[in-house]
């Protein structure tokens, strides 16, 4: 029995000898069934380790002691329309985690009371994430137009606050109906129809009026200083310029 049991270890060495790592034949000998299944989708996954330094959130280095840091200008809207959806949310990341660093670094230098270099570096970096949300809502308005007739945007309509002035409202989901939420009812009073909100949206709008009555009296005296000074200038130049004014 013994000699069996060793006859048959012998075999199961050389057996393993002659067969290679890598090969196919390997991975059939070692794994079966469900083994190979779970170890070919594993396969498919890529992992990294994970990074827990905070250096990300701080600039390199060699730029601590720059007092200038040259940079490029911000991402446009004809640039972002011709990337794909997938590229377009790659670089919303490298934007936000461009964003949160300048932040880090401009807080950490008002903390050392010391300029911080280049600014503008972080309105850019704004601008590009501004014009990347709009291009993909321009995309996401196209695709839902197509597909159900409607922009699917949030819906918003024109309401009133508590003063009676007119204001945009976006809409949003509420787990009660307004006519049953009591707490909404005692935020959302409305005075609107009392005497005094009537004298102060009465003085409101004349104020309002009064400021473009001004603002129209001052656009066409500065036409005709215009005017004097340059008697021979070009009409429909000045009447594009200023269509509020009629220049003849």
């Amino acid at each position: 029995m013994n000699f069996r049991v060793l006859n048959f270890t012998s075999s199961l060495i050389s057996s393993f000898k002659k067969l290679s790592l890598g090969s196919q034949n390997y991975s059939k000998f070692l794994f079966s069934g469900n083994q190979i299944q779970r170890l070919k989708c594993a396969t498919c996954i890529h992992t990294s380790g994970t990074h827990f330094g905070l250096m990300e959130f701080f600039d390199e280095k060699e730029n601590w002691t720059v007092n200038e840091i040259r940079v490029g200008r911000a991402w446009k809207k004809e640039e972002l329309r011709i990337k794909s959806n997938e590229d377009l949310h790659k670089l919303w990341f490298v934007l936000l985690k461009e964003r949160n660093m300048l932040l880090t670094m401009e807080h950490e230098y008002n903390e050392k009371l010391e300029l911080f270099p280049s600014p503008e570096r972080i309105d850019k970096v704004k601008e590009s994430m501004i014009n990347l949300e709009e291009v993909v809502r321009e995309r996401n308005k196209a695709y839902y137009m197509l597909e159900t007739g409607e922009t699917g945007e949030r819906p918003g309509k024109v309401a009133n606050n508590s003063l009676g002035m007119r204001y945009f409202y976006k809409c949003a989901e509420h787990i009660l109906p307004p006519e049953k939420n009591r707490h909404w009812f005692a935020k959302r009073k409305l005075w609107y129809n009392r005497k005094e909100v009537k004298k102060f949206l009465l003085y409101y709008r004349e104020k309002l009026f009064l400021e473009k009555r001004k603002a129209r009296v001052r656009e066409r005296n500065h036409v005709l200083q215009l005017l004097k000074r340059f008697p021979d200038a070009d009409m429909e130049s000045l009447q594009a310029l200023y269509p509020n004014v009629d220049v003849e």
